[in-house]
């Protein structure tokens, strides 16, 4: 794809023109969720599952109905979602494991770098899996790719969505939390948001750790679907609601902050849905690619088409369906550069 189609496509080719003009650099919010399917929200034809925010945030921008991950597998997705590069030519290959050497090489240049350089807060809440270490920190940290503050896994919470206890926070354990994973995420970059100073732009990378296995979910959103029968199945669907009500509770601090019209979010995820007892945990994986052919680890459609929504009033009209193939990828390296040039 030529980078003026991309650019043009996304309604964002005259706002980067527009930008120089603009004294007051837009927030930028990245949501990524962890094996959340192309289908599996109200707006892209779930017919159970309930994303009441997710859709209205949809239709108050950009739907893209041809957005792909980065790879069919969550840390090859990440490293090209925050650098802007082909996952292989960022030396990431595969998902890394707990204890890898493996890491995203500290040379590497992130978004959040990039952004940090020209003045941004810039935080990471959620899942980084992009370094072996369990503490998350060493070569391939957080830290050293632009995030000032993070609160991360180094993959999954454990040992489930559920009361985790394995998150750190600048490096030291923050030991045995309360909650659910998406709330805890929220909450944390809530408060990270809430400590910058009103005129600094932001930079939030949250990304939650569902719907991926070990699915735990919060029992006044498995109430919302007496009709699942399946083992797992209303776990899995209210796992998804659980991402909507925090993302909303993230809207809603971003209005009480003043910042809705000039904060640009995207929400998508890292691939496609997992299978259903692929291994042992995945008992709960209920997840849809839609009418896509396969899911998570295949480079077929249903593994690496994703959801795509995009919002920025100041810049991008409401109510749009764009069906021209895009990518976390592209949007990263074209756009944004583009945007921050000045």
């Amino acid at each position: 794809m030529q980078r003026r189609t991309f650019l043009g496509l996304a309604g964002l080719s005259a706002a980067s023109r527009a930008f120089s003009q603009n004294t007051q650099p837009p927030n930028i919010v990245i949501a990524l969720c962890d094996d959340l399917g192309a289908g599996d929200l109200g707006c892209t034809g779930h017919p159970f599952i309930r994303t009441p925010n997710l859709d209205r945030f949809a239709a108050e921008g950009i739907r893209f109905t041809d957005f792909y991950a980065a790879a069919p597998v969550c840390s090859p997705s990440r490293a090209g979602l925050l650098t802007g590069r082909t996952p292989n030519r960022a030396g990431i290959y595969d998902w890394i494991n707990a204890g890898s050497p493996v890491h995203l090489r500290d040379s590497e240049t992130t978004l959040a770098a990039l952004l940090r350089e020209r003045g941004y807060a810039t935080c990471l809440s959620g899942k980084w899996h992009l370094n072996g270490l369990e503490q998350v920190d060493g070569p391939g940290s957080p830290a050293r790719h632009g995030f000032e503050h993070w609160f991360a896994t180094q993959n999954n919470a454990a040992p489930s969505h559920e009361n985790p206890v394995n998150y750190y926070r600048n490096g030291k354990p923050a030991g045995p939390l309360q909650g659910y994973s998406a709330d805890l995420a929220v909450a944390e970059a809530v408060r990270w948001m809430e400590s910058v100073p009103p005129g600094r732009p932001l930079f939030l990378y949250l990304a939650f750790h569902e719907p991926h296995e070990p699915v735990a979910s919060a029992p006044d959103l498995v109430d919302l679907y007496p009709q699942a029968r399946k083992r797992g199945e209303a776990l899995y669907y209210a796992n998804v609601t659980q991402i909507d009500r925090a993302f909303g509770r993230l809207l809603e601090a971003l209005d009480q902050r003043g910042a809705r019209g000039n904060t640009l979010v995207l929400f998508s995820s890292d691939n496609g849905p997992e299978w259903l007892n692929r291994h042992q945990a995945a008992g709960r994986s209920h997840g849809s690619a839609g009418l896509l052919r396969s899911r998570k680890l295949s480079l077929y459609e249903g593994g690496i088409r994703v959801p795509g929504l995009l919002r920025w009033p100041a810049r991008v009209a409401p109510g749009r369906i764009v069906r021209t193939p895009a990518s976390p990828v592209s949007y990263t390296h074209l756009t944004l550069p583009t945007i921050y040039s000045v």
